[in-house]
């Protein structure tokens, strides 16, 4: 059996730390450092230019189930 596949996602949101309203998803890349190269070509954009802590970049296992408990609101 083939190892898992990672991918990085790139994220960029208004206050990624609270709740990250209205995010964007700005790329999937097989490589943190795909990634990385994104968030700084991306940070001089407008928009992102005025948020430029604003980004995060999570990881990932392809063909992983998430959220498999479901979830609760409170």
């Amino acid at each position: 059996m083939a190892e898992p596949q990672t991918v990085f996602l790139l994220w960029h949101g208004d206050d990624i730390d609270d709740d990250t309203p209205d995010p964007k998803l700005l790329g999937v890349y097989s490589s943190e450092s795909g990634a990385i190269d994104r968030l700084e070509r991306a940070r001089g954009l407008p928009g992102f230019s005025d948020h430029p802590d604003n980004f995060l970049i999570s990881q990932m296992t392809v063909d992983k189930d998430e959220w498999v408990d479901g979830y609760m609101e409170v």
